[in-house]
Formats: C-alpha cells, structure tokens, sequence
C-alpha cells in the first residue's frame, strides 16, 4: 500500500473516531439530581408541582409544594407549605430547603409559580391559598416578594381581589403554578384559571405594585403558560383534560382577543408543562428558540420530553426524551452558560430532579442558526 492511500485512510479513520466520538458525548446519559424526595423524611409525605427560575443575580430558584400529611391537593390537604433551595453553579450544588410560606396547620399553601422583574431585580413567587378552618374550599390567591434574589421574602400579600371579580369568591379557581414572564414592555404577565369561566390572564403594569384581571376568557385552558413571540404577540399553550393533545391560543392585540387551535403534534395526557424561550448568542449569531417541555403520551403521565421550535411555536421538533419512566410536571430554564435545566416530577412523585443539558446535545448537533430576534 502506498504512502498516500496510508494517509487517505489515517484521515478517515481519524473522522470517525472523532464523530464517533461526538455521537457518544451527545448521547450520554444525563445526571438527574434530586431535590426533594419524600422517602428521605419521616415528616413528608410528598413533595410536588415544581417551578424554577433564574433570579436576577443568575442564581437559579427551585420552589415546591411541601405536602406534610399526603400527596392531596390543596382542596383537601390542610397541611401545604411552599419550600425551596438556591444553586449559585447553574445547579451543580444546591442550598438545603429552605421554608418560604409555612401557615398554622389547618391553613394550606400550594402552587408556587415564579416571576422575575428585570427592571428593579424583584423576585415574586405566587402561590393558592386555603384555610380550611373558616373557609374550606375557598380559594385565595397570594404573592410575596423578594428583593435578594430568594434569600429573603416579604409576608404573604393577597391578591385575590384585584385579579379575580367578587362573584368568583366560590369558584374552583387557581394561579397556574410554574412560571409566568415579562414583556419586552416591561409588564408582567401570567394565567389563572376559573374552572367553570375558563382561562385568564393577570398582570402588572407598575412592577408589581398593583395586579390587575384581564377579563377576557380563552377557552378551553386549564393550567396554561404563556410566552411572547418575536413579533410581540403573545401565545399561551394550554392543558385541556380529556383532549389528549395542547391547545394554542394566540393574541396580536394584547390580550383583548384570542384565536385558540388545538395543536395535534403536542400530544399530552392533561398535564402541565412548559414553555419558554431560548436566547444566547454563539459565534457572534444568534440563537432564538422556543422550547417545550411535557409528558409526551395522550393517556399517562410518562416519557418526559423536550422540543424545540424555530418557527415561533408553529412547529415543533419531534423532541428528546429526557426520561421515559413516571414524569408529571416540569418547569424549564435557561442556565447562565446558555445550557438548558429542567425541574420535573419523577418516578410517581416520588423524586423532583433537576437536569441540565446543552441545545447541542437537544437537537443531536443539528440545530439551526438563524436571526429571529425580538
């Protein structure tokens, strides 16, 4: 064999040893790492509906309901707290948990959903509230505050009576738990549902000082995220029980009406998910994505996925599972160093994981490079 075959085939060699590889760091296994687990204390009897955040220092902020006497919901547990831990590393380490809202036993805290203002740095954590004592089965809605990025937070603030009419006082009514955002205006936006007046959104013009109801019903929706797109519309995606799919309601007026689809690629077991975009800029271009996450099955709580749109939520990628077993809620981020983190119920609500994973590694190296920005 000559010399320069010898070379030819040293180079081909040498490529696929080097895709090889890249194949295998794309396909490692991920590391999940538990942040509340209930068989670890004698005292909890179930650790659930996580949300996550990135505060205004970079640290993440990961809030879950603590269900001390079982794993019920809020209508019928009178023992809910609302706890949290802190990473400062894009979640490597984590803070112990940590008490955030912790009533009287007979009164109950359930829900946490998260928002971050950019402008001042303020951190709100919204939470349903219930004293089953004087007014079981009353639901209320609160908020309180943090100006230190989660390490401290102000008393409970209610707010029902500015984002909810006085003749709901009785309704099975809910703010959605995970997260909610703000516009490239700077107003602060996030849904709430009235079971038998349908979805809606609530939101803040003066940085939290006041809330306000925005009384349009979009329906159907039951727990629902929104998110703006590029063009400053807004787009909520919608759990609908029993549909067996998502449903997609856009507004290019603000809110003041909607046009709502279902989307027949999302497939979903009635479930809350999430979504949210992604920016960073790589290689001096910019990346602009949306990425949902959900239990992606029509019938069961199970295969937890997440996919990306480049499209502004017309399409979706079919989506990497990042565990096929048990998986219920989820809640995605952003990490400082442009990789993904999310938080999810895990294996019957027995674990909530937090995992981390590069946009690389999500679309296996193929991801698209193009200008969208908002």
């Amino acid at each position: 064999m000559n010399t320069r075959v010898q070379l030819i085939l040293f180079v081909l060699l040498l490529s696929a040893c080097v895709q090889s590889e890249k194949k295998a760091e794309l396909g490692s296994e991920l590391t999940f790492v538990d942040l509340f687990n209930s068989t670890l204390s004698a005292d909890v009897a179930c650790y659930r509906i996580p949300a996550i955040t990135k505060a205004s220092n970079g640290d993440l902020f990961a809030a879950i309901d603590e269900r001390v006497p079982s794993c019920d919901d809020l209508r019928s547990n009178p023992d809910i707290n609302i706890v949290a831990r802190r990473s400062s590393d894009n979640g490597a380490t984590w803070s112990d948990i940590e008490s955030i809202v912790d009533f009287p036993l007979g009164q109950s805290a359930s829900d946490p959903s998260l928002i971050v203002d950019a402008s001042t740095g303020e951190l709100f954590l919204f939470y349903n509230y219930m004293d089953h004592g004087s007014e079981p089965d009353v639901y209320y809605l609160h908020v309180v505050r943090s100006v230190d990025n989660g390490k401290s937070w102000s008393d409970p603030e209610e707010i029902t009576s500015q984002i909810t009419p006085s003749e709901w006082h009785n309704d099975f009514k809910f703010i959605t738990s995970g997260r909610g955002i703000q516009t490239h205006k700077g107003r602060l936006l996030h849904t709430l549902v009235n079971l038998d007046n349908g979805l809606h959104l609530f939101g803040s013009d003066d940085h939290g000082k006041t809330w306000s109801l925005m009384d349009t019903p979009i329906e159907p929706g039951d727990e629902s995220k929104i998110v703006e797109l590029a063009d400053g519309s807004w787009m909520i995606n919608s759990r609908v029980n029993g549909s067996g799919l998502r449903y997609v309601h856009t507004s290019t007026d603000e809110g003041k009406t909607w046009e709502s689809n279902p989307d027949s690629t999302l497939i979903d077991p009635g479930c809350n998910g999430s979504i949210i975009r992604y920016t960073s800029i790589e290689e001096g271009r910019d990346k602009n994505r949306l990425l949902f996450s959900n239990a992606k099955t029509s019938d069961s709580r199970e295969n937890m996925t997440v996919r990306v749109s480049y499209d502004e939520g017309q399409t979706w990628t079919d989506g990497k599972t990042i565990y096929s077993g048990s998986s219920a809620y989820s809640s995605l981020i952003v990490l400082e160093n442009d990789e993904i983190g999310l938080f999810f119920e895990k294996d019957n609500y027995q674990e909530n994981v937090f995992v981390r994973f590069s946009l690389d590694w999500l679309t296996d190296g193929t991801d698209k490079i193009e200008k969208t920005g908002m």
